[in-house]
């Protein structure tokens, strides 16, 4: 089974969101030592939880720190942005680290009505449904051609000549799942966003796939893995999250709060995804015995062929023990922790 990290570059309360990009560096080269295959970062716009509005910046930091490991986008807010932009600046990522970068797509979430106006130049640059699938068959056309001999943008040619990045598309429901297979294209389920449709998800996406695309379904599930040498640990550090996505209830986006502060705010307090009910949950907190089986479990029952690992941890160091224990219980093969 093939382990990846989603690092959404939060901001732990009493530190900074400077200090938040220089983590997510640490964390890649702990995750390239581990074995782990990919390592991707998400896109948020102002907000003081998460750090990261520019993946393609960190993207290309990313792989110059790191030596084997891919690393990419989950995702790149497309209908924010022009395709030929996207793909041009996915080319030069993928000349310097040729055969490592991939190109995760989203089509929502990441920013507010107002920001994403201001990041659209309009309204115009969010098109809906219909906008969203022109911009991605544009993207595909100039990364991979394809566009017909009467298109517009056929004469273009982009520099610079490479291999291209490994286009994803990071879905949520069944309709973008079925998008994503009637284009041959690897999906990425945000199973820690909606749990409860994940297995309806995986079902559309395998049974819209193109097999004529030459290419073969492959599902990777994200989700949220909070580790602890025993359980008690983890559900410690997993108290961070829980308040966290609390305050997010409430409209609140704070930096992500020590645990030690979560437990006790938490008390008395009714969490609305407490009584979640869902076939698998969308945060597995365990010791590693206890997660491995959870995420066996899916594996088995949906044919998973990876899985993104979101850990939401507010000590650094406490983050980076969670996917060590996760890597060991699931034999990856890296060059140790040194």
């Amino acid at each position: 089974m093939k382990l990846s990290v989603l690092d959404q570059s939060v901001v732990p309360e009493g530190s900074t969101s400077a200090t938040a990009l220089h983590n997510s560096v640490d964390l890649a080269r702990h995750a390239d030592r581990l074995g782990y295959h990919r390592y991707w970062v998400a896109e948020h716009h102002a907000t003081g939880s998460f750090a990261g509005p520019a993946p393609e910046i960190l993207v290309a930091r990313l792989a110059a720190e790191t030596s084997r490991i891919r690393v990419g986008s989950g995702g790149v807010l497309l209908p924010y942005y022009s395709p030929l932009k996207v793909a041009e600046v996915f080319r030069v990522l993928s000349a310097l680290s040729p055969g490592r970068i991939d190109l995760g797509i989203g089509r929502g979430g990441g920013a507010g009505s107002v920001e994403a106006h201001a990041l659209s130049n309009g309204p115009s640059g969010h098109r809906g449904e219909h906008g969203f699938t022109e911009k991605l068959a544009e993207l595909l056309g100039f990364l991979y051609g394809g566009f017909p001999p009467d298109h517009p943008y056929r004469p273009i040619g982009l520099m610079p000549v490479a291999e291209p990045p490994e286009v994803w598309l990071l879905v949520a429901s069944p309709g973008s799942a079925q998008l994503a297979g009637k284009l041959g294209l690897p999906i990425t389920v945000a199973h820690f966003g909606r749990p409860q449709l994940t297995r309806e998800v995986v079902r559309a996406y395998r049974a819209a796939f193109d097999h004529g695309s030459g290419a073969r379904p492959y599902v990777q599930v994200g989700v949220g893995v909070y580790c602890g040498e025993s359980e008690q640990e983890a559900q410690r550090v997993f108290a961070s999250q829980r308040l966290f996505r609390l305050r997010m209830g409430r409209g609140v986006l704070v930096p992500l709060p020590p645990p030690d502060l979560a437990l006790e705010e938490l008390r008395g307090q009714y969490e609305p995804l407490a009584d979640e009910e869902a076939e698998w949950p969308r945060c597995v907190v365990g010791d590693p015995d206890q997660v491995h089986k959870v995420l066996g479990s899916m594996a088995d029952e949906l044919a998973v062929d990876e899985f993104m690992v979101l850990s939401t941890i507010h000590a650094p160091e406490d983050r980076k023990r969670s996917y060590q224990l996760l890597a060991e219980r699931f034999g990856l093969t890296g060059q140790g922790t040194s």
